[in-house]
């Protein structure tokens, strides 16, 4: 579980239309909302702002805004908590830093197995060809 929750007073709410099949109802009701976040106007760490701007995701805009349309439900409550749930995942998943990578070299054992096998192989492939006159 995160620490960092997003704040409702943070997110744009946008009720529209739902888009496919459901008939009448999917016609007369906005029951489909759209979320926007604003991620450099939040209030989350610098840190946790810059990852979330680095993502190759499509939701989030060129001006650093997150768009979310949620249109699963037939109700416009469950499709709001839905899209917030949506956003506190794509949150998360930047909320801890990624661990830095450390630059190891390979064994002496593990290079004379490498060796040893591309020697193998090769000794196998010579045995396939026509001897020599």
């Amino acid at each position: 579980m995160s620490s960092l929750k997003i704040h409702e007073r943070e997110v744009e709410w946008t009720a529209i239309r739902s888009q496919g099949a459901g008939g009448q109802n999917v016609n007369k009701v906005s029951s489909a909302v759209q979320l926007r976040f604003d991620i450099r106007a939040s209030s989350l760490p610098d840190p946790v702002k810059q990852r979330l701007l680095a993502l190759p995701d499509s939701r989030i805009t060129d001006d650093g805004v997150v768009v979310i349309k949620a249109q699963t439900q037939r109700s416009q409550p469950m499709n709001r908590a839905d899209a917030m749930g949506r956003l506190q995942a794509l949150v998360d998943s930047v909320a801890h830093a990624p661990r830095k990578r450390i630059a190891t070299k390979p064994t002496r054992a593990s290079k004379e197995r490498r060796v040893e096998a591309k020697t193998h192989r090769g000794a196998i492939k010579a045995g396939r060809r026509a001897p020599f006159e």
